[in-house]
């Protein structure tokens, strides 16, 4: 039996990132880019006007006030989009829209509001400095810059930065593809006929749904039966994916067969016992250099197995950097008992007051209790060598809630 440190180390020291395809960057947001993006011009390309206003040599701005205002000839207008067709001398001026090119000749742009125009004449009412009210080239982006980095998770900023540069496609790590299957008799699918003694395949949904949920295609294999016949067939099938999950099937009973089938396939086995609480009956393997796990049957154990385990190990396939669930430091706020030798993680409420985070516990722990999962949005961490958690003391939570820090009310 191994630390959970050890099987995680184990792990991600056999997980290969996945190939590369080319994809339009809207279905990139999400992402994981695998080229360095570099821009092949400057943007702006050229200096532009801040504001509506008039392009004007900021010299012929001096000493201009509401009761001695400059008067300069308007040459024309300047329209985003535009360019001028003659440069700004003296004692001239071009109307100018918000974005469009200054003219040659012009240093500055006065806004609209500390102006009048009349009559082919626009009297500027306060003094400019040179620069003012100009957007200069390259102040965004300049030619040659490194703009995306290969590795970035794509957020929706750069989609827009790479449709600035002109990159309608970009390469992005693929999706691996993740078979899941469920073991055992007493499993029928969420449709079928329910009878005494039978209980719902609810693993296969909660590993679907993790899946998806880590940036993956999820595959349903659906339920193997404990016979070794059945077990070939569904992870035979499951070499056509990129990694297999199972479910059930990997502690000692007379119908656990899952390790034996794997190694009768051909797969090398890494470990099948990790020192933690939910999830100590737990297999990996490679089978045809693709990774296997053989998590346990309890539903909080596979979700639990799943998040420490399987979804670090999708994100580094999936071409990701940061391949962990964020941590926080939070007081628990009542007794937990656990005994030293296991790492538990425990399901509990994060709960944030005056920037402090508390940790409660969803009630009964039992590995078959899903709604303790349900009601979760972390797990308290209590390491191997200690033995519980008191009132007040400092507790590791892992963050499971994708939304968590969001509010229903204006924050700021």
């Amino acid at each position: 039996m191994i630390s959970v440190t050890e099987a995680v180390t184990t792990i991600l020291r056999e997980i290969k990132v996945m190939g590369t395809e080319r994809t339009d960057i809207l279905s990139a947001l999400g992402r994981v880019l695998a080229e360095d993006i570099v821009s092949p011009f400057s943007i702006p390309p050229l200096d532009n006007s801040a504001m509506d206003g008039y392009a004007v040599r900021h010299t012929d701005s001096k000493g201009a006030s509401a009761q001695t205002p400059a008067r300069l000839k308007i040459l024309g207008d300047i329209p985003a989009g535009y360019v001028a067709t003659q440069p700004v001398g003296s004692g001239e001026a071009f109307r100018i829209m918000t974005g469009a090119p200054v003219p040659r000749g012009a240093d500055a742009v006065v806004m609209q509001e500390d102006t009048s125009a009349h009559e082919g004449t626009v009297e500027i009412f306060k003094a400019c400095a040179a620069g003012e009210n100009i957007r200069r080239a390259g102040e965004d982006i300049r030619e040659g810059d490194l703009v995306v980095a290969a590795g970035t998770l794509l957020r929706p900023a750069h989609i827009g930065v790479l449709s600035s540069v002109r990159k309608a496609f970009v390469s992005v790590y693929q999706k691996p593809r993740i078979a899941i299957l469920s073991t055992g008799d007493e499993l029928v699918d969420v449709d079928e006929g329910f009878s005494e003694g039978k209980i719902v395949n609810s693993n296969s949904y909660s590993l679907y749904a993790l899946v998806k949920d880590s940036g993956a295609v999820p595959l349903s294999l659906g339920i193997a039966r404990d016979t070794k016949e059945s077990l070939r067939e569904k992870f035979s099938e499951g070499l056509h994916a990129d990694m297999i999950i199972s479910s059930g099937g990997v502690s000692v009973g007379d119908y656990d067969f899952v390790k034996d089938v794997l190694k009768d396939i051909g797969a090398e086995m890494k470990f099948w016992k990790v020192a933690m609480r939910p999830g100590n009956p737990l297999a990996f393997g490679i089978i045809s250099g693709r990774p296997a796990f053989g998590l346990p049957g309890n539903p909080v154990s596979v979700m639990v197995s799943f998040e420490q385990f399987v979804r670090p190990s999708v994100r580094k396939m999936s071409g990701y950097k940061r391949l962990f669930r964020h941590v926080v430091a939070a007081t628990a706020q009542e007794k937990v008992i656990t005994k030293k030798g296991r790492t538990y993680f425990i399901r509990c409420m994060v709960t944030c007051r005056d920037g402090r985070y508390g940790a409660t516990t969803t009630g009964e722990q039992g590995s078959g209790i899903l709604m303790s999962m349900a009601k979760a949005n972390g797990l308290m961490i209590v390491p191997e060598d200690r033995d519980g958690v008191t009132p007040g003391e400092t507790v590791s939570v892992q963050i499971l809630d994708n939304e968590f820090g969001s509010t229903e009310d204006l924050s700021y």
